[in-house]
């Protein structure tokens, strides 16, 4: 795997800091009140700031804005004592194409957006807060109208929530030491993007509620990405690779790739590591080590997948993982959530979406079915879990080639392993509280279990 950082970003900051060109949004207009909606203001700045190859700077205070558009060459401090605060008002984040939870669409602009862009930085001690919960509260009135119309799968796409930070289709692009909190939607999407830095970044989404579908990290469809020392507590994945959804994935066809976690913590979210449930274009080398996970993650390391879904994912090594009362260290689930997973459109049904045909079109069989092989899971420790492993796939197409080694997990039951064909187990210890082993279905030729 390559330097997950090109040297070209690096040569970029340091040309930046030697400028050392400053533009202070408050000389353009904007008021640190959290009244005024400075959105114009601080764009102007950004403007003016990428001309110069400068950088953005704000006073202490709080600044209320709609979505915000970086440009090549500049650099965003948000120093502490500063907060960059969502406007809630969909209209002032204007929808432009994007990809949202596997499929291609036009949906609102992030908060702050690298749009078409590269060599930009956005750090500092400061908050970036959206101020969700006005898009929360959308979203499960209108789980209340769809859940019992047979519409679970669209409410995702029909709800169009605000996302905090959004790279996309760009490169050599930096994330540092920022607090991110209350995202509408997901915290920081990364897509069809490459040689991406998310370093130190804390990622706080559960402040006055539990927002749904607030991923912490989502790395989509992209390569050479290294993400390091962030700690996250969200309501949905931390962690996650993605590339795309049944048949408008598979049209697309990209992969994420060469991608390094490391020396994470998540508090709060549905997992640790979450690999899925968008797998169509695939997802490869990927390498995770240092990752910390507390009981407010009820998975440890999560593969996810649907039998439309496609794509392969293979090449994941998983070390150094300390798991506090999270109840299952390791789960494979490649029929994921049907009723999100699978899409049907109802009869009767008027005016159709173009979006909800992309997500009903058929996938055939032979396209359809993920396929998971050549993942490594090591020096793994886990208490107070419920069960050590939850692994389901398919008889006709088995999980392969899986290796564990020093894997020590207290648990109340073992668990159960479906569809599985050449694991090892070297140096494993799996303690239960009722004395069970783990059950294997379906299974050939799994080695080191007692």
């Amino acid at each position: 795997m390559r330097n997950v950082f090109s040297l070209t970003a690096t040569a970029f900051l340091l040309a930046a800091i030697a400028n050392g060109s400053e533009f202070q949004v408050t000389d353009y207009g904007a008021k640190p009140d959290g009244q005024t909606i400075d959105t114009t203001s601080i764009q102007r700045a950004i403007d003016e700031a990428a001309r110069a190859h400068g950088t953005v700077v704000f006073k202490p205070g709080v600044y209320l804005t709609g979505a915000l558009f970086l440009k090549s060459g500049v650099q965003f401090r948000v120093n502490e004592g500063v907060t960059i605060r969502g406007v809630q008002d969909t209209s002032a984040y204007p929808e432009m194409p994007t990809r949202i939870a596997g499929i291609e669409m036009t949906w609102p602009s992030a908060l702050l957006n690298v749009y078409e862009q590269s060599n930009v930085r956005i750090f500092g001690k400061g908050s970036i807060d959206g101020n969700g919960k006005y898009w929360w509260d959308q979203y499960w009135a209108l789980r209340k109208q769809y859940d019992g119309k047979g519409l679970r799968w669209a409410a995702d796409y029909d709800c169009k929530r605000v996302r905090l930070i959004q790279i996309y289709r760009s490169s050599d692009v930096q994330l540092e030491d920022l607090t991110l909190q209350r995202s509408g939607f997901w915290t920081v999407h990364l897509c069809y993007s490459h040689d991406l830095r998310v370093d130190g970044i804390t990622i706080r989404n559960n402040i006055g509620g539990r927002g749904p579908s607030t991923d912490g990290i989502d790395v989509d469809s992209s390569s050479h990405v290294l993400v390091q020392r962030c700690d996250i507590e969200c309501n949905d994945d931390a962690l996650c690779m993605k590339a795309g959804r049944d048949a408008g994935g598979l049209r697309v066809n990209q992969p994420t790739e060469d991608v390094t976690i490391r020396d994470c913590t998540v508090r709060v979210g549905a997992a640790g590591f979450t690999v899925g449930s968008e797998t169509s274009g695939g997802i490869r080398r990927v390498d995770v080590s240092g990752l910390h996970v507390f009981a407010g993650a009820p998975n440890g390391i999560l593969f996810k997948s649907a039998r439309t879904r496609g794509g392969t994912v293979d090449h994941i090594n998983v070390r150094d993982v300390h798991l506090e009362n999270v109840a299952v260290p390791v789960r494979v689930a490649l029929n994921w959530n049907p009723r999100y997973s699978y899409a049907q459109i109802p009869p009767g049904i008027q005016n159709v979406p173009p979006y909800y045909r992309i997500l009903a079109q058929p996938v055939p069989t032979s396209q359809g079915m993920p396929h998971l092989r050549d993942v490594q899971i090591s020096d793994l420790t886990a208490t107070g879990a419920r069960s050590a492993f939850e692994v389901s796939g398919y008889p006709s197409d088995p999980i392969e080639d899986f290796l564990f080694e020093h894997l020590n997990i207290a648990a109340k039951a073992a668990g159960t392993i479906a569809d599985a064909e050449n694991w090892t187990f070297i140096d494993t210890e799996i303690h239960t509280a009722d004395g069970s082993h783990i059950v294997l279905k379906d299974c050939r030729n799994i080695k080191g279990l007692e």
